[in-house]
Order: structure tokens, then C-alpha cells, then sequence
């Protein structure tokens, strides 16, 4: 049986509650399934405090939410000052048509989680930078050129505990329409979306006998 996030009351879902989940077999499938996120946080400067919004490549390990960032950049910099941090992923679905603009919606699961970061260090830092690289291609990290000790101070890990978190799910299989509109004129429907990986392409000086991986191919 699924556990469920405790999630508190003002981290929770308040608009459409009911496509709202904080059940761990959701939230953990949609983070799993995606790659990018936006990690959100408050920067303080010399003029005022301005909202931020980044883009990273993530990992799910357990119950931590992994990402990695320059040490000189504002968000490594928010990181280690502690500042509260706000990641949401998406995965579009499928776009819905209606017969009103005012309905027209889309598909999507989405995970918006809340927390303050904290920076791995040591054996810890590595094991899952590690991790993060695996995600990508199983075994990719033992097959890589290791880390050096300049790239591994330039990198920082952040890790945000999955605790105020909550999974949001819209699969609407028509429309929403209001009666009156139905006989109006115009196509209505629901048109899916989905990522689909390419033919892998290989760089030009790779050895001949190191191959794709496997799991690459397939």
C-alpha cells in the first residue's frame, strides 16, 4: 500500500483540490518520468529581493530531490545561504480544444514541492553526482572520465527533502463545455502529446570499438 505525504495546509493544493494526490506512487512516477525542473527561490541583492526561476536536470533519490548547480551561480549561491526553494516539474499530456476559449485546457501531471536546501558534501556529493549521471544511462558513471578536483569544486549538489510536496493531475477526456456551446460551430477535441527520443547520433572521434550503449540503442 502506497504511503501518502503529510503535506501541510499551506503547501497544499487550494485551486481544482480534486485533481490534487500527495500519494508517493504518483508524485514518485511523474519525478521519475521527467528530466527538467524549475527551482524557484528569492535573491537578494544590493537593489531589492527579485524572484528567480531556474531550469535543471534532477534525479529522485528516495525521498530527496537532487540537482546539481554552479558554485558561482545565484542558485548555488541561494543553496549554501540556505534560502527556501520552490521546484515544480510538468509533463504535458495533451492539449484540449473547446468550443470556447475560455475552456480550452491541457493534460499534464505536474509536482510542485517546497523546501530548504541542503548541500552534500564529501562521499555523499559524489555518490550522487553519480547517481544523476546513472539516471541518464545505467553504468554511464563507472564508463565516464571520473570527476577532477577543479570540476568537483565548481559543482555544488543540492538536496530538497520530498515533505511539502503535492501532485497535480488533469486526464480529461473531452472538453469541458457548457451546454449552450455545443452546437457552436468549431472542432472540439483533445489532442495528445508525447516525448518521444530520437535515433542516438554519436560524436565523430568516439573510438570505434566503445559503441552505443545498449540501452541507448534499445
Amino acid at each position: 500500500m502506497s504511503e501518502h505525504y503529510r503535506t501541510r495546509k499551506p503547501f497544499r493544493a487550494r485551486r481544482a483540490p480534486a485533481r490534487a494526490h500527495y500519494d508517493e506512487a504518483i508524485v514518485h512516477g511523474i519525478l521519475d518520468e521527467g528530466l527538467v525542473a524549475h527551482v524557484a527561490y528569492v535573491a537578494h541583492d544590493e537593489e531589492a529581493a527579485r524572484p528567480v526561476v531556474i531550469p535543471v536536470y534532477y534525479a529522485r533519490r528516495g525521498d530527496e530531490f537532487l540537482f546539481h548547480a554552479s558554485t558561482k551561480s545565484g542558485l548555488g549561491l541561494a543553496a549554501r545561504q540556505g534560502v527556501s526553494m520552490c521546484a515544480t516539474v510538468t509533463l504535458l499530456d495533451g492539449i484540449i480544444y473547446a468550443r470556447s476559449g475560455f475552456h480550452h485546457s491541457m493534460n499534464y501531471r505536474s509536482v510542485v514541492l517546497h523546501g530548504v536546501p541542503v548541500l552534500l558534501a564529501g562521499g555523499e556529493k559524489l555518490e550522487a553526482l553519480d547517481f544523476m549521471v546513472d539516471r541518464l544511462v545505467s553504468g554511464r558513471s563507472a564508463q565516464v572520465r571520473p570527476m577532477n578536483v577543479k570540476e568537483i569544486k565548481a559543482t555544488c549538489v543540492v538536496a530538497l527533502r520530498l515533505e511539502q510536496v503535492v501532485a497535480k493531475v488533469n486526464a480529461a477526456e473531452a472538453p469541458n463545455e457548457e451546454p449552450e456551446d455545443l452546437d457552436w460551430p468549431v472542432w472540439a477535441g483533445i489532442v495528445p502529446v508525447h516525448t518521444v527520443a530520437g535515433v542516438a547520433q554519436q560524436h565523430a572521434p568516439c573510438l570505434s570499438e566503445a559503441g552505443r550503449p545498449r540501452n541507448l540503442v534499445e
